[in-house]
């Protein structure tokens, strides 16, 4: 990740290098469309049905936006402009990578 603001400050208001922030915010959504597609499968061969599957896909979100947190050593405005990025930015859109491979692993394994 790119420090995304930069340590002076304008009047009360942190300088925010643009691009920086534009190549934070895309790693991480790469990273949780990727782990929505792996968790997905995993829950699709541990056999997840109903509730228990959208259970583990919020169980692994919480997990992926805390080992975000460490790796931005909890410093979430050197790289994000707020902390809604790294706790909720592509939760909901990696959703749907999440209930394709959920349900395509689950009928390869356990229908077919």
């Amino acid at each position: 990740m790119a420090a995304a603001a930069g340590s002076g400050f304008a009047g009360d208001v942190p300088i925010v290098n643009a691009e920086n922030l534009v190549s934070n915010v895309k790693s991480l959504n790469y990273s949780r469309t990727f782990l929505s597609i792996i968790s997905g499968v995993f829950a699709g061969i541990w056999g997840f049905t109903g509730l228990m599957g959208f259970v583990f896909y919020f169980l692994v979100m919480m997990v992926t936006s805390l080992g975000l947190l460490v790796k931005a050593k909890f410093s979430v405005h050197t790289y994000f402009d707020s902390w809604n990025r790294i706790l909720i930015e592509g939760v909901f859109g990696g959703l749907m990578s999440f209930v394709l491979f959920w349900t395509f692993a689950y009928d390869i394994i356990h229908i077919f």
